[in-house]
């Protein structure tokens, strides 16, 4: 049984990373294009999250390279691309929300970054397991 798990361990980080990426994506697409779909100011959704970064005492840049990093770093994750160095940004923008943010809340109310953060702890030591780009182009 052990042989058959070790044999499919690939296949459980992809889920993971799938997973992640997902998740990341779908937190940072409306942090990225605004709400109306023909909005005029393309930029008002990276500035409302910088804003808010700015409020948690971090800079104003900051939120948007965040926001960024959960958009462009979830499909980068879901296609198995640069998946060490997206999940080492993921892990580095997790973790500063849970410091600043989420820790204030106690433990139920960081129990999910802090899940995302440990999956994306685990893709930057393990890599992007099977079906991923970065194994076509030998990245891994």
């Amino acid at each position: 049984m052990t042989r058959w798990l070790n044999q499919h361990q690939p296949w459980g980080i992809f889920l993971l990373r799938i997973v992640l990426g997902l998740a990341m994506l779908v937190h940072g697409y409306p942090k990225v294009f605004p709400s109306g779909l023909f909005h005029t100011n393309i930029s008002a959704a990276l500035d409302h999250t910088a804003h808010t970064a700015t409020a948690l005492g971090l800079p104003h840049w900051f939120g948007a390279l965040s926001a960024l990093t959960e958009f462009l770093g979830g499909m980068l994750l879901i296609l198995g691309l640069l998946t060490r160095f997206t999940a080492f940004l993921v892990t580095l923008d997790l973790l500063t929300f849970l410091i600043f943010s989420d820790i204030h809340h106690g433990y139920t109310g960081s129990e999910y970054p802090l899940a995302l953060t440990s999956i994306a702890f685990l893709l930057l030591l393990t890599g992007p397991g099977k079906a991923a780009l970065d194994r076509k182009l030998n990245l891994s």
